[in-house]
């Protein structure tokens, strides 16, 4: 009689192949919260808004304020759009700038799709 023949048993995947395996990478689309230019917000406005909303340093925030001055607009974070919805809340209800009479409210800000 002859013996039966058994089939090839495999090997248990490693750890970490199975991991591999099992691990998807979620992408999750980023956007940019962007700050815009008007002549009713001071140069220290910007600065303590930016620090109080955003976490940016006083050097860091007067960088944003040039740019925002000389370009029209300024990318103040990129984020997901839930946190970038809520930051944009953020600076459109920091208020006016007491340090300029005319001054009536907070600046404005949008949010944009970061290209990938």
């Amino acid at each position: 009689m002859e013996a039966p023949v058994e089939a090839p048993v495999e090997a248990p995947p490693e750890e970490d192949e199975q991991k591999d395996e099992d691990t998807a990478t979620i992408h999750i689309p980023q956007y940019h919260v962007i700050l815009l230019d008007d002549d009713d917000h001071s140069y220290e406005y910007v600065i303590e808004m930016l620090g109080d909303v955003f976490g940016h340093s006083p050097s860091k925030a007067y960088r944003m304020a040039v740019n925002v001055d000389n370009n029209g607009r300024v990318i103040v974070e990129t984020t997901n759009k839930e946190r970038a919805g809520l930051r944009k809340k953020q600076v459109e209800a920091y208020g006016p700038d007491w340090r300029i009479p005319r001054c009536k409210g907070s600046m404005s800000a949008t949010i944009e799709p970061a290209e990938t």
